[in-house]
């Protein structure tokens, strides 16, 4: 492996996490308030989160659109097409490709990879067992943000809820020609909205996160255009296999 190709893909992990910074906005502090949420958008999403955490496994395809801000103050958005698989408790695979990512992830209980697919480079290490524990591990070891990772969670409710001040019931909405209930909330810094399908399987169609505290308050958004509910998922799909040539490298931990 060459010290450019290596250089590559660190640079590239590190515009990811610029990125995720944009996407996520800092840490809001919790301040042990009771939450000001309406009751019907307290519902909707609760029977959201107890529909998604009884899924054994299930399929998505999303559109995802990443909002930045240059110093000059204009708006430049990139876009993503990702695909996520899930088999509870332990087995997630990822691919998401555009003009930012051209990525592959790969956790089967043991470990978690990542392949970028430009470079041709991989890193793997050894990753708690569970699906949430693997989440937060990426999150806070590796700086790495999985593709939806708030509604991939089996408690979603708990995740979304974190530090949240205030929510409410905007109203019924149609998202990609579905019916949807559309729930605004707060934090201190970011602002989120989801839309929810109607009816008896209440999944989530659209996401956006506004991230308040920075010049422009950029945007996040998650657009779902299709779940499969009963894929016929194979263990294999989960386990990474070098492609020929492929260069190994380290990942960069924040805890080192």
């Amino acid at each position: 492996m060459s010290r450019k190709n290596t250089y590559v893909f660190l640079l590239n992990k590190r515009i990811v996490l610029v990125l995720l910074i944009v996407i996520l906005g800092m840490p809001a502090a919790s301040f042990g308030q009771t939450p000001d949420v309406e009751p019907e958008a307290d519902q909707v999403l609760r029977k959201m989160s107890d529909y998604l955490a009884q899924l054994q496994q299930f399929k998505i395809q999303m559109e995802n659109m990443l909002e930045i801000v240059l110093l000059s103050g204009q708006k430049i958005q990139y876009d993503n097409q990702v695909d996520v698989s899930i088999k509870r408790p332990d087995k997630l695979h990822a691919i998401r490709k555009g003009e930012v990512y051209d990525q592959e992830f790969f956790y089967n209980g043991k470990t978690l990879t990542q392949y970028s697919q430009g470079p041709n480079l991989y890193a793997t290490i050894q990753a708690p067992p569970t699906i949430d524990e693997a989440l937060i591990f990426a999150i806070e070891t590796l700086g790495i943000e999985a593709p939806g990772g708030d509604l991939i969670n089996s408690n979603a409710y708990e995740v979304l809820m974190e530090d949240v001040t205030s929510g409410f019931y905007v109203g019924m909405s149609i998202v990609d020609g579905v019916k949807c209930h559309h729930l605004a909330y707060r934090k201190k810094d970011v602002d989120w909205q989801i839309w929810v399908e109607d009816g008896d399987k209440p999944l989530p169609k659209k996401f956006i996160i506004t991230t308040k505290w920075l010049t422009g308050a950029p945007q996040y958004t998650i657009s779902v255009k299709s779940w499969d509910t009963s894929p016929k998922l194979k263990d294999n799909i989960f386990n990474f296999s070098p492609p020929k040539d492929v260069g190994k490298i380290e990942f960069i931990r924040y805890t080192d």
